[in-house]
């Protein structure tokens, strides 16, 4: 009876303890998305009282509107690239910072040091470096290179790129790290003692043993990707043109911009369901993968 009554109170006590963090995140997150749910059936434009009920319109409108299938189709560039990219370099930038190299302390610092800036300030600090700094040093090196990047529809991709992965990869490079630093030794010491070559030590040991941070990477950085908005906002403000409009900026243009609140709740339906539907899929294969390995 009072081991019972004590596991009461220690449950009672950790519910407590998570209840605040509970009411916040079903009141931050929970309840606006159940209502915007309730509202991408309606013509309601966010201000006025009145609203009536469209059925599945919004959602129709959404398969007839040319602006989404260029805002999903940016969107969808950015997040392949930028995945890509940014677990590539994380990586290698972690197998190096793991090796004996002077200066290693000092390396992980300037590397994980963007990630702690605003991706608002990071885009005006590209934003200046490609429109005055870069051309200005160009210039004085005798570089024939145009570094006008957000201005061109052509080239605004690449100079997002640049900008997202000089503030992320230093982030996600940490967690490389943390995992490459626990793995065992002596996996590697047996490895040698068979004869396997650096690169085959690296196929068969470190790669496997790196599958946990793996997923975390890629499910995050994807998810991360899929939600792009406060780098376009003081980068390129989703040009030139609609060139680097994202479906979250669309979504803020056609709800606040064009109040159009109901079409623009009934987007940002599809996109969630598009980050579940995604994160689920990548969490099911990585996972399979993890137990494999």
């Amino acid at each position: 009876m009072k081991r019972s009554n004590l596991q009461r109170g220690v449950t009672l006590q950790y519910s407590m303890l998570v209840l605040p963090c509970l009411l916040v995140f079903t009141v931050g997150l929970i309840l606006p998305i159940i209502l915007s749910f309730g509202f991408s059936f309606t013509d309601w434009d966010g201000l006025s009282r009145g609203k009536s009920f469209v059925g599945l319109g919004n959602y129709r409108k959404i398969f007839r509107d040319a602006y989404v299938g260029d805002a999903w189709l940016f969107t969808i560039e950015f997040t392949v690239l930028n995945t890509a990219i940014q677990n590539v370099f994380a990586l290698i930038f972690a197998l190096a910072l793991d090796s004996s190299i002077k200066g290693k302390k000092a390396l992980r610092t300037v590397l994980f040091m963007p990630c702690l800036i605003s991706a608002i300030v990071t885009g005006f600090i590209w934003r200046r470096m490609f429109t005055n700094i870069l051309p200005l040093v160009g210039e004085a090196l005798g570089l024939k290179m145009d570094f006008l990047l957000l201005g061109k529809g052509s080239t605004v991709l690449s100079g997002l790129l640049i900008a997202n992965n000089w503030q992320w990869i230093g982030y996600w490079m940490l967690i490389y790290l943390a995992a490459l630093q626990s793995v065992p030794q002596e996996l590697y010491e047996a490895a040698k003692v068979d004869g396997a070559s650096g690169v085959r030590r690296f196929w068969s040991v470190t790669l496997p043993m790196l599958a946990p941070a793996i997923t975390i990477c890629v499910v995050g950085i994807t998810t991360g990707s899929l939600k792009v908005y406060d780098l376009l906002v003081s980068s390129t403000g989703g040009g030139p043109g609609r060139a680097s409009t994202s479906i979250i900026y669309l979504i803020y243009n056609v709800a606040l911009g064009g109040r159009q609140y109901g079409y623009g709740s009934a987007l940002s339906m599809t996109l969630i369901a598009c980050l579940l539907l995604v994160a689920v899929i990548q969490l099911g294969v990585l996972k399979k993968r993890e137990v494999q390995m």
